[in-house]
């Protein structure tokens, strides 16, 4: 890297968001197309009570792009000058991008979920179970509703479930809310989508799904990347199932974000190469 005063900062919030390989992602993009020393990518813990604090500051520092985890997404939305029109149909924002001192809001995470998916076929009329309702849940109920799928929202909470739910009729697409206790139904489902933060940090060892609900003519995806393959990911693969790990969600929303961020096509190849690398090491 050649970072100097002139470089422009992009920044991933989060709590936690030590974990997060979205720095190596974007810093080898950079060096790979030769700005990094236009653009810097890395990490900032930020707790919930300091997110209105922590946008003060990034306008005041007048950072490039700000990309939003866990628990974020939602939000970060009151603080933002502009909204883009997906990203207020899903309900969340993970990518801000600073065009001249406007921070506009944008959401690539619904993209990271439907072009990993629709590697193996198309999404249309599948049965799709989504666990959690939470900033990612939006993201991924609104991707394969957008494709045309038939969803069932799971969440322990009901409530959560429901308020989803709600934000996609308002916007013309059904789903049908089911409690987690009815995990049981999934033999029925084509693509199980977890959500939760479970099978990641202290809860690495948990998964949101009993392994005995897992047949071989499931797709299961989970957005947890780290590590590379979850407890429930494992579990998949010993039932058969096709697994689709977390890292390609990353990357898929990482390039779109790239894109906003310098204005630039994205080295798709470099930029796996550096998570995958990162996740074995």
């Amino acid at each position: 890297m050649n970072i100097t005063a002139k470089t422009k900062l992009c920044i991933i919030i989060g709590d936690p968001v030590e974990h997060s390989l979205s720095p190596a992602m974007h810093n080898a993009g950079y060096e790979a197309l030769g700005i990094d020393d236009q653009f810097v990518f890395f990490g900032a813990t930020v707790k919930p009570e300091h997110l209105e604090d922590a946008i003060k500051g990034f306008r005041a520092m007048n950072v490039c792009g700000l990309t939003c985890t866990i628990p974020h997404k939602i939000e970060v939305m009151k603080y933002i000058d502009e909204i883009d029109e997906t990203a207020k149909q899903i309900g969340a924002v993970n990518t801000v991008a600073n065009s001249n001192g406007t921070l506009k809001g944008y959401n690539t995470d619904w993209l990271g979920v439907v072009n990993s998916l629709e590697k193996y076929g198309s999404i249309q009329d599948k049965k799709v179970a989504l666990i959690g309702a939470g900033g990612a849940a939006h993201a991924m109920a609104y991707g394969v509703l957008k494709k045309g799928a038939r969803l069932t929202i799971f969440n322990r909470t009901l409530e959560k479930a429901e308020e989803l739910a709600h934000a996609m009729k308002l916007i013309g697409y059904d789903a049908i809310v089911k409690p987690t206790s009815e995990l049981f139904l999934l033999k029925d489902f084509d693509i199980v989508l977890n959500s939760t933060s479970l099978g990641m940090g202290e809860r690495v060892n948990e998964t949101p799904v009993s392994k005995e609900y897992i047949n071989n003519n499931h797709i299961v995806f989970d957005a947890v990347y780290v590590p590379f393959e979850t407890r429930l990911l494992l579990d998949a693969r010993e039932q058969g199932a096709t697994i689709i790990h977390g890292t390609e969600m990353l990357l898929h929303q990482g390039i779109e974000q790239f894109k906003l961020y310098t204005g630039l096509e994205a080295p798709e190849h470099v930029m796996r190469e550096a998570l995958e690398l990162r996740i074995k090491n």
